[in-house]
């Protein structure tokens, strides 16, 4: 599965890079890729491609604030969780996304 994602917290510091990498690495243990961007106090990292984006599975926004550029991902499947949930469990929640995708194919 191709993942591509925002992560954002309300200051846009901490919890913005925990999550971002809590899905990296979860991604990763399932043999999947993520490129996950982040939007934070310092502006956008990382920032996807329209290629990233057109190749995608799946869109994850694990965010706490409005993010710029959602427009980016219309006719994706996007599942939008708080930056806590992506932190705290993050191979629970792609093994979700993953069976919600194959159920749907």
């Amino acid at each position: 599965m191709k993942i591509v994602g925002i992560a954002a917290c309300t200051a846009g510091i901490a919890h913005t890079y925990m999550a971002r990498e809590k899905l990296m690495r979860a991604a990763e243990k399932l043999g999947h890729t993520a490129r996950i961007e982040t939007q934070g106090t310092i502006g956008i990292e990382n920032e996807l491609t329209a290629q990233e984006i057109a190749e995608a599975d799946v869109v994850i926004l694990a965010v706490d604030v409005k993010v710029s550029g959602e427009g980016r991902f219309k006719g994706k499947t996007v599942v939008r969780v708080g930056t806590a949930a992506a932190i705290k469990n993050p191979l629970e929640l792609l093994v979700k996304i993953e069976k919600a995708i194959n159920a749907n194919q």
